[in-house]
């Protein structure tokens, strides 16, 4: 959890993105907010949703992997709901080029 909590903080950080890391661990009421605002189908089988989770003010976005795979497809801009800076790599999901 720590790994990937630190993989999503290092790319928005180094992209300028700005956000508010709320900690669970420490703080009960921010763990019940995420809780409550994971919607029932995108929540474990059994037991609580795990950290990290991504929002959009309360927007729910998805999880990790969710993330990672925006990243993996230079479409985290669009993940996240935010409008890509201009010459972003990482902006718009890219197209295959017709042959």
């Amino acid at each position: 959890i720590k790994k990937q909590q630190q993989d999503v903080l290092g790319f928005l950080e180094a992209n300028k993105i700005e956000f508010e890391e709320k900690d669970i661990a420490a703080n009960e009421e921010n763990r019940k907010w995420m809780r409550e605002n994971v919607p029932e189908d995108s929540r474990p089988a059994s037991g609580n949703p795990l950290p990290p989770r991504l929002f959009n003010d309360s927007r729910y976005l998805g999880d990790y992997n969710a993330f990672f795979e925006a990243r993996e497809n230079n479409a985290v801009y669009a993940f996240l709901g935010l409008t890509a800076p201009p010459g972003s790599k990482v902006g718009e999901p890219s197209l295959p080029t017709p042959p």
